[in-house]
């Protein structure tokens, strides 16, 4: 296959737009990338700085939703869900989460509780309250992405609206680990408001399923988990350390974000340093310092990550991905790739298929 059409098969879309210019003006030896006027409008609104790159990456997929009506006593114990965020919304009453290696949470009506790692937990109306596993609990199917819960003690009441979500961009797969087992947002916590307004009209949509409710929900499960992991950003001094206080760096955050725009650019720890206006030798200083390893350390399992989703989202043999990235062999590919993942590029493939 022609190198050029290999690159239009399979170059992602979260790729988009990266040195599209330079290419069509003759200024790179690359070959042309196009893209719609859609891709190009997506990448003209897409945020100049790292961090916001990062939120701007959560775009969810896979979205399943459950609204809960709950009369004490009640408990439902969730499984884990490896690759799945969740998050609870209590739109009345009150009850308690329990994620393990975590505090209890009381959350009363109007707060939101995100669990980033898919942590089997146990929701209940309180501590008393006996559990049931999540798939034994009576419920109605509205479609393939809705359901609705009734059942309980006949006690105090209490309304949920829960979901479950997944997420492939390696941008949001490493933003997601950085993250604890648990954000809670406070509806008492001035301007939060916002969240009961958004789940109504996240219930609206999945109960009149109009036409284009499936992208008004999706759209609107971003907001919830973006706004949550906006809210541990200002308030956790733990966001301010590692790869997240590395892109909040002007420096080192530039730098990630040329890496995570091109990886199949031949980076170099001085053409990186040069692009973002240092010496070699203090770029890779403070990119270890603030990253917690070397410049092309990172570059070499950014690709890995990158490999991952052609992978899972795109037709290309392993030999285009090997050469695209700049590997001499699919066998030394095969083998970095295998150290860095723990499985081979073939396992991966099936296993998403």
């Amino acid at each position: 296959m022609p190198l050029g059409l290999s690159v239009l098969l399979f170059r992602p879309k979260w790729l988009d737009f990266v040195g599209v210019i330079d290419k069509i003006a003759g200024m790179s030896k690359e070959p042309a990338i196009f893209i719609s006027k859609d891709d190009a409008m997506e990448c003209a609104w897409k945020p100049a700085d790292p961090l916001g790159e990062a939120l701007h990456s959560l775009r969810m997929s896979g979205t399943f939703y459950s609204r809960s009506e709950l009369t004490a006593p009640w408990g439902m114990d969730l499984p884990p869900m490896d690759g799945t965020l969740m998050f609870h919304t209590v739109t009345a009453g009150s009850c308690w989460v329990d994620v393990p290696g975590t505090q209890s949470r009381l959350l009363r009506a109007g707060d939101f509780a995100l669990i980033p790692h898919g942590d089997g937990h146990i929701i209940k109306s309180d501590s008393q309250a006996e559990a049931i596993p999540l798939f034994d609990v009576p419920r109605t199917v509205w479609g393939d992405r809705y359901e609705h819960i009734r059942f309980g003690g006949g006690g105090a009441e209490t309304g949920l609206v829960c979901g479950a979500v997944h997420f492939e961009h390696p941008t949001a797969v490493r933003l997601i680990q950085m993250l604890p087992k648990i954000i809670t947002i406070d509806a008492s916590t001035p301007g939060s408001d916002w969240i009961l307004t958004t789940v109504r009209l996240m219930i609206s949509e999945a109960q009149e399923m109009r036409p284009g409710g499936d992208t008004v929900i999706q759209r609107v499960s971003d907001i919830l988990v973006i706004q949550a992991i906006r809210s541990w950003l200002d308030h956790d001094p733990k966001a301010k350390t590692g790869w997240l206080g590395a892109l909040q760096d002007e420096k080192i955050g530039h730098a990630i974000m040329l890496v995570h725009r091109d990886p199949i650019e031949p980076w170099t720890v001085a053409t990186l340093a040069e692009r973002v206006g240092m010496s070699r030798s203090s770029f890779a200083a403070k990119f270890m310092e603030l990253v917690g390893e070397g410049p092309m350390q990172y570059v070499r399992q950014w690709r890995m990550q990158v490999a991952v989703t052609w992978l899972k989202e795109t037709d290309a043999s392993v030999g285009e991905m090997a050469e695209r990235l700049g590997y001499q062999s699919e066998a030394a590919f095969n083998r970095a790739f295998k150290n860095f993942v723990g499985e081979t590029p073939g396992a991966v493939r099936r296993r998403a298929a």
